[in-house]
């Protein structure tokens, strides 16, 4: 769990450093990689998924930071608690890493730096996302569908009966 929080953190600013900072997508605005398949286009996400509570005012950005860090913990002790296999650590890894990156950016910028946009196929994706937002997704859906009572102990069952 720690070291995959670790380096989805480390990727996922590093990759916004050099893709806002040093392409300077902040002012360029976009930036045409493959064309429609993969766009960087800046958005400064000040709310949740697809832009949800964005223009709350500042106030929110330190509830989005305060409910990121509450969410993060509780998976840390939920993790320490069970110590569930390892598929479910590294799903719980992909969480906390993409929501510190997150939370760094709110902190730094005061919204989430988004800039990857995918389109396909006649379809023109209106939002943008990072690599946090990724992680977070895939670690979401793992811990929903990899996360659950642990398997019985066998001897101790045969103990019992």
């Amino acid at each position: 769990m720690t070291r995959t929080a670790i380096a989805v953190f480390v990727i996922d600013q590093i990759i916004k450093i050099w893709v806002v900072q040093f392409l300077n997508l902040k002012t360029v605005g976009t930036i045409l990689v493959a064309p429609p398949y993969l766009t960087l286009r800046m958005a400064w996400n000040e709310g949740i998924n697809f832009g949800l509570f964005a223009g709350a005012g500042d106030a929110m950005r330190w509830v989005l930071i305060a409910l990121a860090l509450a969410i993060t913990a509780w998976i840390v002790i939920w993790m320490r608690r069970d110590r569930p296999g390892a598929w479910v650590q590294i799903s719980a890894g992909l969480v906390i890493g993409g929501a510190i990156g997150n939370v760094i950016d709110r902190v730094i910028y005061g919204a989430v730096a988004d800039f990857l946009n995918m389109s396909c196929c006649g379809f023109e994706n209106p939002w943008s996302f990072n690599v946090a937002d990724i992680s977070i997704f895939v670690g979401a859906i793992g811990l929903i569908l990899l996360a659950g009572d642990p398997p019985k102990d066998r001897d101790a069952d045969a103990k019992a009966g």
